[in-house]
Parts: C-alpha cells; sequence; structure tokens
C-alpha cells in the first residue's frame, strides 16, 4: 500500500497561505509552495491525515485529542505535529480557527498529491467527498518514516470511518515506547 521507496516520505509541493503583515488588506495572506523536504528534512515529526476538514470524527476527536497532547509530544522529540487532509488551504485554514488548533499546523494537500504519492488517497464517493485521505498517522524522523498507524479496511467508498489506531494516544504511547527514536531524533 505505501509506494514511497525505502519508507522515506514523497515528494510533493504544498500550496499553501501564510500570514504577511506586508499586505495592507482585510486579508493579509499569500501563497507559498512548502515542500516535503522543507518540512521533513532534520525534524521529527508527527502527521496526521484526516479524509476531511470539518467532518464528526475529524473535528470532534481525531485533530482535538493531537492539540491537547501537543506538549507531550514535544517531550517524547517531537518537533511538530502537521494535519494533513486533501482539503484547500482556505479550508484547512478556516478549520484551524473554528477548532482552536493553536499547536497543529494544518497541511493542505488540495490536489491529494502527497496523498495519492503515499499510497493513501482512496474514493469517498459514496459520501460526495471525492478523492481523500485515508485516515492514519505517522511519526516520520529526518524524512524517514519511523512507523505508520494505518486504520483497518482500507478501501474506496469504505462505508465505514474506522479510528482506531491513528489517534493521538496510541501514537504517544509508541514514542513513549521507542524512547531509542527520541535520542537519535535529538541528535540530528
Amino acid at each position: 500500500m505505501y509506494l514511497a521507496s525505502k519508507n522515506h516520505v514523497p515528494n510533493a509541493t504544498f500550496k499553501t497561505r501564510v500570514r504577511d503583515e506586508s499586505i495592507a488588506a482585510d486579508n493579509p495572506f499569500r501563497w507559498q509552495e512548502v515542500t516535503s523536504k522543507e518540512i521533513f528534512e532534520n525534524r521529527r515529526i508527527v502527521v496526521l491525515a484526516l479524509p476531511g476538514a470539518f467532518t464528526p470524527t475529524c473535528s470532534t476527536t481525531h485533530l482535538p485529542r493531537y492539540e491537547a497532547l501537543y506538549e507531550e509530544f514535544k517531550g517524547q522529540g517531537i518537533d511538530e505535529i502537521y494535519c494533513l487532509s486533501v482539503n484547500d488551504a482556505f479550508v484547512m485554514y478556516q478549520w484551524g480557527r473554528h477548532i482552536g488548533a493553536e499547536h497543529v499546523k494544518m497541511l493542505p494537500d488540495g490536489n491529494g498529491e502527497f496523498t495519492r504519492k503515499m499510497g493513501m488517497l482512496v474514493d469517498k464517493e459514496n459520501l460526495g467527498f471525492g478523492p481523500r485521505s485515508w485516515r492514519y498517522a505517522m511519526v516520520v524522523n529526518n524524512g524517514d518514516i519511523e512507523q505508520m498507524f494505518i486504520e483497518p479496511g482500507f478501501e474506496d467508498n469504505c462505508a465505514t470511518d474506522p479510528f482506531e489506531v491513528s489517534d493521538a494516544d496510541t501514537v504517544l504511547a509508541w514514542l513513549k515506547s521507542n524512547p531509542a527514536e527520541v535520542e537519535l531524533a535529538n541528535a540530528v
């Protein structure tokens, strides 16, 4: 299922919006492309990938729990937590504001490039969503995937939305039980 070579995250470009105070307008944001390399190189990152912004499980449990446990993740050698969804930058920004995400960074994969290259793109036409990310989480150290937490039942138009292994508590427990990885991250 995973397509990136040698357990390395794929090269992709994310179309993001960043605040720019030099823009004198009601909407002081500009487009900025961010690459996989810029996100993952020389850092230890947790990515939670989910089907969609503003959806029930994603909004009530998945993202909020990562936000709540952010400091514990930092204590385990994690530099950043990114929430990835096949949604555009505008939707991800507004969703982050709605949720109150102050620590977890929203990562729009609007074209599904990263998700497709990860082998995690599924059709959700049965819900009117179109192509979306399967729900998963991963720990990435300097671009290398240490561990993936892929929800069971990976398939197009899945009738359910499993949420059993990609939750913040499971990922945090794995980090705590793998302290050698923390030492490696801190040495970089």
